[in-house]
């Protein structure tokens, strides 16, 4: 049946909120935007932020930066990660995490994906053994969480320090316990497609102190250290404040104050999210050619993109399945390109990673598609998007057949 064409914005987010965008103007007219920048008494914008998501994340300390990149580099370099330092990742992510790796220095070893696009424990374990890494940047790539349970047992058999990139996971959780608070530190993303909106943002939170000051001197606190809303004591500074560098990282007061208010929604927004996911991947579901990750009942998810894989499509019916879904407004991703396209890449064109054989995390992208879901989106918009998504299909060659 000819279906109606798509005709919303993959890239549209919802509004600022109304009073995300007072507090801006506020901030604006205070001319008072830099982070340190506050009247005698006055706590800033940037200082009530980093207090209110430590206490939404459960971890004592917060630490605004100005990107999520950022935040996954300073995490690295207070974790002690030096030049040349070998750094465990997964071989399926997005550029800014081998990227932060490279920043520092470090060296990324890429670990295998399973067909439900997390880390391959199994693959985590051998290369943790015969790497002798010491630290693991570990994805939580398009919000897939693995089992942490078993992950946090490989760290302590291997003396394995965990940074979690949670862009994907913020509210996430495994076992009821948030993304972001297994390992040493949780860095999370404030970019525009990300959970929380302020253009480019990012936190760092922990329960470390040593690692935190390490982390809030990187960041560019000079020595007004004092003025951070969820950091360690003073005297944790003495040695701390002098011997560590000063990077210039900083997030300012006009994007904390959008992000405040944005944090007050957030579990509004998790719920909105996985409404629309789980109609798209209720119905997907419904065609025995396409793979679906499988979502352990140990996990509470963040939807905000899905993702599903043909594992028999051929690389020119990948081509002709996302150009065909383009010709109708239906904009989706496939990992199996061998360019980087937009912010879709592969680990063969990091080219600032060493070459490494990754068979099995290659064969699953070579059939992986991901698609965003803004709240911007109705559940009509979802259902029309599955739809076109299941008429595509159906109109793939049968494994065997002639392209």
């Amino acid at each position: 049946m000819a279906r109606a064409h798509f005709s919303k914005s993959f890239t549209q987010q919802l509004p600022i909120p109304d009073d995300a965008i007072e507090a801006a103007i506020a901030v604006m007219r205070s001319g008072r935007l830099h982070r340190y920048n506050t009247a005698p008494g006055e706590d800033s914008e940037t200082m009530e932020l980093e207090r209110e998501f430590a206490v939404w994340q459960g971890q004592p300390y917060c630490l605004a930066v100005a990107s999520g990149g950022q935040a996954m580099a300073i995490a690295m370099r207070a974790a002690g990660v030096v030049p040349g330092d070998l750094v465990l990742t997964n071989g399926f992510t997005l550029a800014p995490v081998p990227g932060a790796i490279a920043a520092v220095g470090g060296k990324s070893v890429l670990v295998e994906i399973t067909p439900d696009l997390v880390i391959d424990l199994d693959d985590l374990a051998l290369k943790a053994k015969t790497t002798g890494a010491r630290y693991l940047l570990l994805s939580h790539m398009r919000g897939h969480l693995c089992d942490m349970d078993r992950l946090m047992q490989i760290a302590a058999t291997h003396n394995l320090t965990i940074i979690e990139d949670c862009a994907h996971t913020m509210g996430a959780r495994w076992n009821g316990k948030l993304s972001g608070s297994f390992g040493l530190a949780g860095c999370f993303s404030t970019q525009t497609y990300k959970h929380m909106n302020s253009g480019e943002g990012g936190l760092l939170t922990s329960d470390n102190p040593e690692f935190m000051a390490r982390a809030t001197i990187l960041s560019g606190s000079y020595m007004l250290y004092p003025r951070h809303g969820a950091g360690p004591a003073e005297d944790v500074y003495t040695d701390i404040r002098l011997d560590t560098p000063n990077c210039s990282a900083r997030m300012d007061n006009l994007r904390a104050a959008i992000l405040r208010p944005q944090l007050r929604k957030i579990e509004q927004s998790i719920a909105d999210w996985n409404a629309r996911h789980d109609m798209v991947a209720d119905m997907l579901s419904a065609s025995n050619r396409i793979h679906l990750a499988t979502r352990p009942a140990a996990e509470v998810y963040v939807g905000s993109s899905i993702q599903f894989c043909l594992p028999e499509i051929t690389q020119a019916q990948a081509l002709a399945f996302v150009s065909g879904l383009a010709a109708v407004g239906v904009e989706v991703k496939w990992f199996g390109a061998s360019q980087p396209v937009g912010f879709t890449s592969a680990h063969q064109s990091w080219r600032y990673v060493a070459a490494q054989d990754l068979p099995q995390t290659d064969k699953i992208l070579s059939g992986l598609f991901d698609m965003r879901l803004p709240l911007t989106f109705t559940l009509e918009d979802c259902a029309l998007l599955a739809d076109h998504i299941l008429d595509a299909v159906a109109a793939l060659p049968e494994t065997g057949e002639a392209t």
